[in-house]
């Protein structure tokens, strides 16, 4: 893995940042960024509602674990481009004193991320791959921003199929590496896009990957996600398709086509 992070913004070649943030219904993708969802759509049209209902995930786990666990510390990896009712927004609503900690190797992040947070002293975005754990928290904005001999949150929310399976930095090493640096109290929430069906999984993965020139991992199964909750205590409802876990209300918005979801929950470090 190269440690070395382009900070040129290439239009030509989709970003998983910037499709995502298409879904959203943001303005920071480009054509070819559009073209690619499009040509997605057409093999997995509930792709757009899975991103919505990814979002509404994290801001529901963010306000409960702020709320009701009493978390104050958020490291968010993968973050992609701010959009409405970030991490530290949905944080800091509820406890001001929050600090927030945004890492993406994507450079239209560091920059979008920067211009918005550029007044707020309590959070900060940094450039960093997701795998470079030492780099990440090392970095002088997360020493500045986290105290690690307290309970922190570390987010993983929808971006581990963008990285391949690997012995050193595959997501499952990457977890446990990031696992054992943390104290007893802290919070993980990590998911991913899975799906159970082997058409589907090889059709989205080899697109991706071609369509973001390698910066792809693979869509994988629930058994896969599961592995890295070993040893940590899974909150309720365990580990479900992310529009199920602790809807709002009994109305609220669900995934209901299921030929790939976003899967996962949330872990406590006991």
């Amino acid at each position: 893995m190269e440690n070395q992070l382009s900070t040129k913004i290439d239009e030509s070649v989709p970003t998983a940042a910037r499709m995502y943030d298409y879904y959203l219904g943001g303005k920071d993708n480009y054509a070819a960024d559009r073209a690619a969802c499009e040509q997605l759509d057409k093999v997995v049209p509930s792709t757009r509602r899975l991103a919505l209902n990814n979002r509404r995930f994290l801001q529901r786990v963010v306000r409960i674990l702020t709320q009701e666990h009493g978390i104050r510390q958020y490291l968010d990896h993968g973050s992609g481009l701010p959009t409405q009712d970030n991490v530290h927004q949905v944080a800091q609503r509820i406890a001001p004193e929050t600090h927030v900690v945004y890492v993406d190797n994507d450079p239209m992040v560091l920059v979008h991320g920067r211009a918005l947070l550029q007044q707020d002293e309590r959070t900060a975005v940094i450039h960093a791959d997701l795998r470079q754990t030492d780099e990440i928290f090392s970095h002088p904005d997360t020493r500045r921003l986290i105290d690690f001999s307290q309970p922190v949150c570390v987010l993983f929310n929808s971006v581990f199929h963008c990285i391949p399976d690997d012995d050193e930095n595959g997501p499952l090493a990457v977890v446990r590496r990031v696992r054992e640096r943390l104290v007893p109290g802290s919070v993980m929430v990590m998911c991913q896009l899975v799906s159970e069906d082997p058409e589907v999984r090889k059709f989205v993965t080899d697109f991706m990957d071609q369509a973001t020139q390698g910066h792809w991992g693979r869509v994988r199964e629930e058994k896969d996600v599961a592995e890295w909750f070993e040893g940590l205590e899974i909150l309720e409802p365990g580990l479900v398709e992310v529009s199920t876990w602790r809807p709002d209300t009994e109305v609220a918005p669900r995934q209901l086509t299921q030929e790939w979801i976003e899967f996962g929950g949330v872990g406590v470090i006991r």
